[in-house]
């Protein structure tokens, strides 16, 4: 690698660090002491680890652009993508078949508001029914649910009792929204994410650090 594409980043600590960030770029965080020569072969020795990261970062590009709404495209519905297929006809102007989403021509260039509307109505009668369904299991009580727009986080619990939920998580596989749903369900009981919060929720979902790392890693696809 030529050393003049790695940004380094010194300061009083005693190991080194790589970061691949969103661009593909490499940062080094290195001590005072160590040398450009010793950077340069730390890196060279990372060379295989670096082109694992640039691929997923290139990987994450290529899926975050944003839908075209055209024919063959493929959507997410509960973790599964499915096609989509303008057809000819007036109404309804979004039909999912089972087998694929079906857009009525005329709505074509209305596509994202068909789409968005379609997916809020289908968020609104799924998620009252997990939630209200978990709530029984779990005992733990909530007063409304709301749908949320939020870009940056898949729910809350409001000091009321109000659990907001993102309509996307309908694109998630149904036992991520179970783990979201129980998450904020715990909040009613624990306000922060303590040790407590943490057994609350791991009581009803033993591997809900491994559904916690798919939303991490996943979560930039439950988009239109």
């Amino acid at each position: 690698m030529c050393a003049d594409f790695i940004k380094v980043i010194r300061s009083r600590r005693r190991t080194v660090s790589l970061e691949i960030n969103r661009e593909g770029e490499l940062t080094v965080r290195a001590p005072y002491g160590l040398g450009r020569g010793a950077i340069d072969d730390i890196v060279n020795r990372h060379q295989p680890w670096i082109r694992k990261k640039r691929q997923e970062v290139q990987r994450r590009r290529e899926l975050s652009r944003p839908k075209e709404f055209r024919d063959g495209e493929r959507f997410l519905w509960l973790g599964t993508e499915y096609p989509l297929k303008i057809v000819a006809r007036i109404s309804p102007p979004l039909f999912f078949t089972g087998e694929r989403f079906e857009l009525a021509a005329p709505f074509s260039a209305l596509a994202r508001q068909v789409f968005e509307s379609w997916f809020k109505q289908q968020a609104r009668s799924y998620l009252t029914s997990r939630l209200a369904a978990i709530s029984r299991q779990t005992g733990f009580k909530y007063k409304k649910l709301r749908l949320s727009s939020a870009a940056t986080r898949w729910g809350s619990c409001s000091t009321g009792g109000t659990i907001s939920l993102v309509w996307r998580l309908m694109m998630a596989p149904p036992e991520i929204i179970d783990y979201l749903i129980i998450h904020e369900l715990a909040h009613t009981k624990e306000k922060n994410h303590s040790r407590s919060f943490w057994r609350l929720v791991a009581a009803f979902v033993p591997d809900y650090k491994a559904r916690r790392r798919w939303l991490q890693v996943n979560g930039f696809l439950l988009k239109l």
